[in-house]
């Protein structure tokens, strides 16, 4: 092949490098996550990005993204809370606990009474104990579930604490699915991370004496980021082709979002820019460290050293 012929065939140049943010993104259906960072490592020009907490090919809404040094602030996004709207369909069960899996009961299910309804509910509010869906990303003997039970494998899973702060029932929609009558219930719910609504679904199903299963979810907030900040692949595709780069919001933006600020002056910074450790803020946890110019500079927690009461870095980004 001449010369002129390959350079035809050639890959368009990459775009310039995003700078180091997150990205938050409305997934579409049908995307897994992993999908969704491999289109942001094409329109960041870099391929250091990575997600905050993996989203079902079936959901949609907000995935948070890292771009650059912002991946290491991740870990404190995954442990954030959660919002989510979500259909569940009583009266047939899957072995996924959602309309992606293969039903597995059908005793159908109509009107709930209210009581009976806001009692099961409840119970399934506050801190409780969970047994995680089956296909999930838990390791079993370091394999993932979701790899052993499609393997044909039966996995028990062991009940976890989580806490579902808000499980509000917006509506009830009765109808049929094929020729089962089924109950449709359109859910809000606030949980902790490690929360399965999937579960949730499953476990109000076995609560009502029927089978349980997701329908629809979509996340509508992960810590402090919602989707009115998100943006959908269509707009960030049309935003780096106009703009050249990809935007990304700034890291102390970014920190802000899930972490309590603790502002410090030039001569902290610096110190802090070099690892040093500096004088505490009597505060618990990890805090963001902004400078005076608004930049992050790293994150710091208090902690006692040879008797001393010192704030040390936990993460620099200078």
């Amino acid at each position: 092949m001449s010369a002129g012929q390959d350079s035809g065939r050639q890959r368009p140049p990459r775009r310039p490098t995003a700078a180091d943010g997150f990205v938050v993104v409305d997934k579409p259906a049908g995307w897994t996550s992993h999908d969704v960072v491999a289109r942001t490592r094409g329109l960041a020009g870099t391929r250091k990005v990575g997600h905050a907490g993996t989203l079902d090919p079936m959901a949609t809404g907000v995935l948070v993204l890292g771009v650059g040094k912002a991946t290491r602030l991740l870990t404190y996004v995954v442990g954030a809370d959660k919002d989510y709207d979500a259909t569940v369909r009583l009266g047939v069960a899957t072995n996924t606990d959602d309309a992606e899996g293969e039903v597995t009961a059908s005793p159908g299910a109509r009107s709930v009474p209210d009581d009976v309804l806001r009692s099961a509910v409840e119970e399934l509010t506050g801190d409780i104990m969970q047994v995680p869906t089956t296909v999930s990303a838990i390791k079993v003997n370091g394999e993932r579930a979701y790899a052993r039970a499609r393997a044909g494998e039966d996995i028990e899973l062991t009940a976890r604490p989580v806490t579902v702060s808000r499980f509000d029932v917006l509506g009830t929609r009765p109808g049929v699915a094929g020729d089962v009558p089924v109950l449709d219930l359109d859910v809000r719910v606030t949980v902790s991370s490690g929360t399965y609504v999937r579960a949730l679904a499953r476990d109000l199903g076995a609560a009502l004496g029927t089978g349980g299963h997701l329908t629809a979810l979509r996340r509508t907030r992960v810590g402090g980021y919602g989707l009115g900040g998100a943006r959908t692949l269509d707009a960030m595709q049309a935003q780096a082709d106009r703009d050249g780069t990809l935007a990304t919001l700034p890291l102390a933006d970014a920190a802000r979002g899930v972490l309590p600020v603790r502002d410090v002056d030039d001569a902290e910074a610096r110190a802090l820019g070099h690892g040093q450790w500096i004088a505490p803020s009597g505060r618990t946890g990890v805090l963001a460290a902004i400078d005076p110019a608004g930049n992050l500079v790293g994150l710091v927690e208090d902690t006692r050293r040879k008797g001393e009461d010192l704030a040390k870095p936990v993460l620099v980004t200078r």
